[in-house]
């Protein structure tokens, strides 16, 4: 007699899997960057439909507003979350992706409910037919209208460039070491000129990408994070590049270390991101204008701590991803520093007291850096 088995579950197809994924980040509030590899990995996918997936995924998330836009022109009442997600997804391949229509209508169609096929193949049949006429670069480039306004009175004619080189959504480079990490953030890292033997403090080190860069250097590297996990992230990362870095849950308001206990101390603050919304497709949807504010705040308290923490005649290197002045050139020098005004390196531009990376200068994340030196 044959033993009965239990059938295994079919397989899910790429669009299967990305549209699971686009649930979970707009259900459960998941976080794209975290929830897709883990999804990946329990996928079975090829490693060429993983790619796919983490486009659609990634590309659906960042492009929403634009797909939104799309889509709407042809409907007259609101669809149900579920069937938003999968026009969603169809549009994006179709005007972003460059995927063929016949296979972004057809294969698109079939993620839908059973009742709602019919309407998804209307809407989507016509998205790929009718030339869309923008109503604002914002919708097109899908950017929430504070994100655009402020990053045009920010940077100005540098201002659509940069925001359209961070819809490019490249995954970030690694390092010799296998640490995968943006190129501005190892600039960063560089610009501490960190120095064998010396001691140096990483006041908001998670997830230990400059941390360790700076222990390559021979320096003795104390990295701190007020949270447990993000601590965690951190030993994770030391051991995963054998990047010797004492690791402490600190809070970097009010640190624990005797003043003057360090040769050197990198700030680089929690910060709104808007300098590095190609690597977070879902950044631009969670953060507010409010958000900024809040942020500078937290800015200025955790730098007003840190400065005594550098020795006399040494330095602090303050950094935040983003591109306002609110939340990096606006803070006051502490008292007792004088800015450290020369130039880190030829790819960074003068930026008021500091120095500045756009995305669209050298295909990296925005950034803003400005040097200190304790006074002797």
């Amino acid at each position: 007699m044959t033993a009965s088995r239990t059938p295994r579950p079919s397989a899910r197809s790429a669009r299967e899997v990305a549209v699971e994924v686009l649930r979970r980040i707009d259900d459960e509030g998941a976080y794209a960057n975290l929830v897709l590899p883990a999804e990946l990995q329990r996928s079975g996918l090829s490693e060429r439909d993983r790619a796919f997936v983490t486009d659609l995924v990634m590309g659906a998330t960042r492009m929403r507003r634009g797909c939104d836009a799309l889509v709407d022109r042809f409907i007259n009442r609101d669809p149900s979350a579920e069937v938003r997600r999968i026009l969603r997804l169809g549009a994006y391949q179709l005007s972003y992706a460059g995927v063929p229509a016949h296979a972004a209508v057809g294969e698109t169609v079939q993620l839908a409910p059973k009742p709602a096929r019919g309407f998804v193949n209307a809407v989507l049949r016509r998205v790929a037919s009718t030339p869309m006429i923008w109503p604002s670069p914002a919708v097109e480039h899908s950017y929430p209208d504070w994100i655009a306004s402020r990053l045009e009175a920010e940077l100005g004619d540098e201002a659509w460039p940069a925001m359209r080189a961070m819809n490019a959504g490249h995954g970030a480079p690694m390092r010799d070491d296998g640490y995968r990490q943006d190129v501005a953030s190892q600039w960063v890292a560089e610009a501490v000129e960190a120095e064998p033997g010396e001691l140096i403090l990483d006041v908001c080190s998670a997830p230990g990408g400059k941390a360790t860069a700076m222990a390559a250097t021979g320096a003795f590297v104390c990295a701190a994070d007020v949270h447990l996990s993000r601590a965690r992230q951190v030993q994770a990362s030391a051991a995963s590049t054998r990047r010797a870095c004492q690791v402490v849950v600190a809070d970097g308001t009010c640190p624990p270390w005797v003043p003057g206990s360090f040769d050197r101390v990198l700030l680089d603050a929690p910060c709104s991101g808007l300098g590095a919304l190609r690597r977070r497709a879902d950044a631009r949807w969670r953060i507010t204008s409010d958000d900024v504010d809040a942020l500078a705040a937290l800015q200025a308290s955790l730098l007003s701590a840190a400065a005594p923490l550098v020795k006399p005649g040494g330095r602090l290197v303050y950094s935040v991803c983003t591109l306002t002045a609110a939340e990096s050139i606006a803070h006051p020098v502490p008292d007792g520093f004088d800015i450290d005004s020369e130039s880190p390196g030829v790819q960074w531009e003068p930026y008021g007291h500091g120095f500045r990376v756009l995305p669209h200068h050298h295909d990296t994340d925005g950034m803003v850096m400005v040097r200190y030196r304790r006074r002797s």
